[in-house]
């Protein structure tokens, strides 16, 4: 059922903005300022590569429907959200989008604002909170608008892991790819260069990680202390997830997803290999080693010879760093090679008061114009296969020197070979995460715990899922 309350909007309401919502055209930056800077796109920009298969839903003539679109990380790409907004209105006159920032505690916020039917009618987010909203029905199927309205062209233009991490064991589809951030290594070169160590590869496994990492590790200064690191991993629960689907395991048992894996041969294996480098052999740093300063900001002091880190990350290391930067593929675990997907997408929310408004601004978000904007805004790497080279050449155009000896087609090869993963998602998501991190903060921060502490805790987290009936 709809909720009447939705967005402070009543149906007869005159077109004024929502009070909690950004008016398109707040940001001041002209449409012609902004073209020149992102590059010149097509105007009215539309969903080109989906061709309409049976009538889609649409707005009638006589519709007026405003809406309100939040999207995740709004300090990313606000202007270019705006002036695209303005494409989005002039080709649907019918539709009027409020463009509003995301909370600093989006999840919880959004959670509340879901519950009370407050909710923005469209929306972004990523990780494992996105697919947390799908799970507790606050977000609209998008299947039969999909069967409806995609060209089957543009599906297969998405990663399959990515657009399948979207979809429940029920079969509703909650979301779609908003772009896709892969994990690759990036390091520095010019401190490989100092201690003659070779360039990372594709050839690279954990051993060869390994062994420069013990190469790179040093006391620069002389004082007893160590202030340059290997690596570093982020104690996160998709970059440890990484690990262990490279070593074969799983964190949630693909066939029945209430039944942890974590305590598994293989995850315990993965674990204690990012433990051991951390506290056997002193060549991985945890946050007290680099004074708690983020794993990127280590990486630009030179505390850090490699890190491992996302093509969302693109912007801000080559802007930031003052050597020279290399990218590599992940190193290939004991059983396969994977990369990191992410599960950022766009979504309807399910008590929109404007179903069939919502999917026309999904249509245009989902987009090869807006695909290639957000790619100027902020070096996004796009969901759809075919923009990956534009993607490549735009970086390129724009950092120049900085960008010249870097391989960044290399984030696009988990899509383009197929060995992306997704984040893996309990049922009850919040729980899990809870206990792991709590048991990983012991393990890997403090070094308090050896990694067979997981054995209980992933006990714990199925006795929860079940618990809660899956």
């Amino acid at each position: 059922m709809v909720d009447e309350t939705h967005s402070n909007i009543k149906p007869d309401a005159p077109a004024e903005p929502p009070t909690r919502a950004l008016q398109p055209g707040r940001i001041r930056v002209t449409r012609r300022e902004f073209l020149k800077a992102m590059g010149t796109f097509a105007a009215g920009a539309a969903l080109a590569a989906c061709t309409p298969g049976a009538a889609a839903p649409k707005v009638s003539r006589g519709d007026k429907a405003q809406l309100v679109y939040q999207d995740w990380r709004t300090d990313w790409f606000p202007p270019m959200s705006q002036v695209m907004l303005e494409d989005f209105h002039a080709s649907h006159p019918n539709i009027r989008v409020f463009y509003t920032p995301d909370p600093d505690n989006l999840e919880e916020k959004m959670l509340l604002d879901m519950g009370a039917g407050t909710a923005p009618d469209v929306l972004a987010g990523c990780c494992d909170f996105f697919p947390i909203w799908g799970q507790k029905d606050y977000l609209l199927d998008l299947q039969p608008y999909i069967d409806a309205d995609i060209d089957a062209s543009t599906v297969a233009e998405w990663d399959p892991a990515q657009y399948e991490a979207l979809l429940l064991p029920s079969g509703k589809r909650f979301g779609l790819p908003k772009y896709h951030g892969a994990l690759a290594l990036y390091y520095n070169k010019d401190l490989f260069d100092e201690y003659k160590v070779g360039y990372p590869d594709a050839s690279w496994d954990h051993e060869a990680y390994l062994d420069a990492m013990r190469r790179l590790t040093h006391d620069r200064d002389g004082d007893g202390e160590t202030d340059l690191w290997g690596s570093m991993v982020d104690i996160a629960w998709e970059r440890i997830q990484m690990h262990v689907n490279g070593w074969g395991g799983h964190f949630v048992d693909p066939q029945n997803k209430t039944r942890s894996l974590m305590g598994a041969a293989e995850s315990l294996e993965a674990m204690e290999w990012i433990r051991a480098r951390m506290w056997d052999d002193r060549v991985m740093a945890t946050f007290p080693n680099v004074e708690n300063q983020e794993t990127r900001t280590a990486f630009y002091n030179g505390r850090l010879a490699m890190v491992e880190d996302g093509s969302w990350a693109l912007k801000d290391i080559l802007t930031n760093a003052n050597f020279r930067v290399g990218v590599a593929p992940f190193p290939q675990g004991p059983q396969r090679r994977v990369t990191l997907a992410t599960t950022d997408a766009f979504g309807i929310y399910a008590g929109t008061r404007y179903p069939e408004a919502a999917w026309e601004l999904m249509k245009f978000l989902i987009s090869k114009d807006y695909g290639l904007a957000m790619a100027r805004a902020n070096y996004l790497q796009p969901a759809r296969s075919s923009l990956v080279d534009q993607w490549v050449e735009i970086i390129r155009e724009d950092l120049q020197e900085k960008a010249r000896e870097v391989d960044i087609g290399i984030f696009a090869e988990g899509h383009i070979q197929g060995y992306s993963v997704t984040t893996e998602i309990f049922p009850n998501m919040s729980a899990a995460s809870e206990l792991a991190r709590a048991a990983w903060e012991k393990i890997y921060t403090l070094g308090q715990e050896k990694t067979d502490l997981m054995v209980d805790v992933s006990r714990q987290i199925e006795a929860v899922q079940q618990h809660a009936g899956g």
